[in-house]
């Protein structure tokens, strides 16, 4: 008898665990617009791969342009990797104005319907939002692509940003918070993470008029507690939880550093320090940026930082047995770079990091003043001030 009865306890025991788990995805409604840069921010272009030939193997309509212009917007989500974008003219004469794409991703472009500009001048031409259908977990999912084609005559290129995002409100705690996923990286997939920041996908997690943007990674940080996110690659669901049993190393800076960030797969992670020593969860990471304060005699707060590491440079390891220092920080690096063409100058002034990050003061919180160029000659005949401009 209780052989028989084994069985069902297993079952029983199973569809409790699944019901648990499905208890713990917290669902978001996906959103699309024109506008979703402006909307939501944080959307970078996928630059789209050309062809020079018509690519075999698929079905054409019948182009208007002699030279009608083939690309491959690419992404993990659809069956072979990519979709078949195809850009031709209206009319003979006109500018390019008519897009195709496999939005079903069949290999045939006969059964697309043309998708006009919106706007158009001489070299650019604006689509979107373009929607395109592709399964996941077998069921239809729907996306979205804002798509710009510059057509200068040496140098055709189209970028692709996404159209399309998640967001809805989520319980963590007890307590209710809004949750906004954004396709960063403008793939189709919500839950990229990458030691490169761009092509890290992102998510918000606070008040609805939040605009804080982390990256998606193993973990995020909420009012200072540390969680484990879990991100659908369609978006469409997220389950977070506290984070447990979290593996730390060391890390070591100038005291002087007040603020550090860093981001990687773990995501981007605020690191508070003590007299330059903070902890991080072990991972591969890039620094974010850093920050030092100090007060001026008339008790005006300064800020220097620096952000904007670049390839291999800002990069480091975090292990558990081996503590990392970091040679950030003072002293900031002055350059003054002059060209001279036909007689004319011009000067140009930056401030760099020690591992060439860029380098911006603040005053109370405002942009400092440019600085100024004295130039002037033995004689003391020649003896003029200039202002440096931002940009």
């Amino acid at each position: 008898m209780f052989r028989q009865r084994f069985p069902f306890i297993l079952l029983l025991f199973a569809c409790i665990a699944q019901f648990a788990a499905a208890e713990d995805l917290q669902w978001l409604q996906y959103h699309s617009a024109r506008q979703a840069r402006d909307i939501v921010g944080d959307i970078s272009s996928q630059t789209i791969e050309l062809i020079d030939n018509k690519p075999e193997g698929v079905e054409l309509p019948e182009f208007k342009s002699e030279e009608p212009v083939f690309g491959k917007w690419k992404s993990p989500m659809v069956n072979n990797g990519f979709l078949l974008i195809a850009i031709d003219k209206s009319k003979k004469n006109s500018p390019y104005n008519s897009l195709y794409i496999d939005s079903d991703g069949d290999g045939d472009l006969t059964d697309e319907t043309p998708i006009a500009a919106y706007q158009t001048d001489n070299i650019r031409s604006d689509f979107g939002p373009v929607k395109i259908i592709y399964e996941y977990e077998d069921e239809p999912v729907t996306y979205h692509l804002n798509i710009q084609f510059y057509s200068p005559e040496k140098r055709r290129r189209i970028y692709a940003y996404s159209g399309g995002w998640y967001e809805g409100g989520i319980t963590i705690d007890g307590e209710k918070k809004h949750c906004v996923l954004i396709d960063q990286n403008s793939n189709g997939s919500f839950n990229d993470k990458s030691n490169n920041f761009w092509k890290s996908d992102r998510i918000r997690i606070g008040k609805k008029t939040d605009r804080d943007t982390n990256f998606t990674g193993n973990f995020i940080e909420i009012e200072g507690e540390l969680y484990r996110p879990e991100i659908a690659p369609d978006g469409a669901c997220i389950t977070i939880t506290k984070a447990q049993d979290v593996t730390f190393g060391t890390i070591k800076m100038p005291e002087s550093i007040k603020e550090f960030a860093a981001g990687g797969e773990n995501g981007l992670l605020n690191v508070s320090l003590e007299k330059g020593t903070g902890k991080l969860p072990v991972g591969k990471y890039r620094i974010h940026h850093w920050a030092i304060d100090r007060k001026d005699e008339k008790a005006g707060k300064w800020s220097i930082k620096g952000e904007g590491f670049r390839k291999k440079k800002g990069l480091f390891d975090v292990t558990e047995d081996q503590e990392v220092n970091l040679a950030i920080g003072e002293p900031v690096i002055c350059k003054l770079k002059v060209d001279e063409k036909n007689n004319q100058f011009a000067f140009k002034y930056e401030l760099k990091g020690n591992l060439g990050e860029q380098i911006s003061i603040s005053r109370n919180n405002n942009r400092a003043a440019a600085p100024k160029l004295r130039i002037t000659n033995e004689e003391a005949e020649y003896d003029r001030s200039f202002t440096f401009e931002y940009g």
